[in-house]
């Protein structure tokens, strides 16, 4: 179900900056190296009527 919005509702709605985000800093560049790995593993074999499960293993690395 789709609500039109009139306008004295956008009228009272308001706005404000975000601070300054910190950032990585190497020399004068802005960068960080990033890694992201995502593995599962599941086996269903020579089996009739039956189910496999399996649980993902994420990881994320930063480095500067």
């Amino acid at each position: 179900m789709r609500k039109e919005i009139i306008m004295t509702e956008l009228e009272v709605e308001s706005v404000e900056l975000l601070p300054n985000r910190e950032t990585l800093f190497y020399n004068t560049y802005n960068w960080a190296g990033i890694a992201a790995t995502n593995s599962s593993l599941a086996v269903n074999a020579a089996t009739l009527l039956s189910q496999a499960n399996s649980a993902a293993v994420q990881t994320i690395a930063v480095s500067q």
